[in-house]
């Protein structure tokens, strides 16, 4: 599993490899896509690269086990642990007919439902990364959930939320479950990251079969 310490390098240079832009020192999602970014190592020469990919004022957001150093000419915006779970086993068909394949007529409401709630950066191409699955209640986009990083073997479940209106009616869990028996049927493992002090979501996650694999380092950093 030492593939999912470098999630955003691995993945960009294998499942996702077709989305990647930049050399073979630094390497980036397109930023209409997602804003990550990686370098290939810590050499210098993978620093200039990853700062000379961005334009002043962009910012991209990078993952890693080890600990980041900012490149020069960039500064460093915030700082974050995060938890990554990996799921044991496959995951049960999920009995909620509500549960539908969201596409691209549901981008803006996908992206309202996101900018509300903050489950991780989110844009409205979000779906050319993977599937995303939803519930709407009363017409309303309720909840959602659905794939981000492929890396080989694996497969990111990611942008789960609910909108406020909605808690409390386990529409989470069964999104949650629905998009990784998605994943485990195809083929893959299934592996996700929250914020490592959000002790409610990592609960949810391990009540559902999920366990902690590793704390990683996220910054989100700016070219100046």
């Amino acid at each position: 599993m030492e593939t999912l310490d470098r999630p955003v390098w691995n993945a960009l240079t294998s499942r996702h490899a077709h989305l990647a832009q930049g050399d073979g020192q630094a390497l980036r999602y397109p930023a209409s896509i997602i804003p990550f970014a990686a370098m290939r190592d810590t050499d210098i020469r993978s620093a200039q690269a990853l700062t000379q990919m961005l334009v002043p004022g962009e910012t991209v957001m990078l993952v890693e086990r080890a600990p980041i150093t900012v490149p020069d000419g960039c500064t460093l915006l915030k700082r974050a642990r995060i938890t990554q779970m990996v799921g044991t086993g496959e995951f049960a068909p999920v009995s909620d007919q509500r549960i539908a394949l969201l596409g691209p007529q549901d981008a803006g409401e996908m992206l309202e439902l996101a900018l509300l709630t903050r489950p991780g950066p989110f844009t409205l191409d979000a779906q050319r990364l993977g599937p995303f699955w939803g519930v709407r209640i009363d017409g309303r986009l309720a909840a959602m959930a659905g794939q981000r990083m492929h890396v080989d073997g694996f497969v990111e479940l990611s942008g789960l939320c609910t909108h406020p209106d909605f808690r409390g009616q386990g529409l989470g869990r069964h999104l949650l479950c629905h998009a990784a028996g998605a994943i485990t049927r195809a083929g893959g493992q299934v592996f996700l990251h929250t914020y490592a002090d959000n002790e409610t979501a990592i609960g949810l996650y391990e009540r559902s079969g999920f366990h902690r694999r590793a704390e990683l380092h996220a910054c989100l950093i700016e070219r100046r």
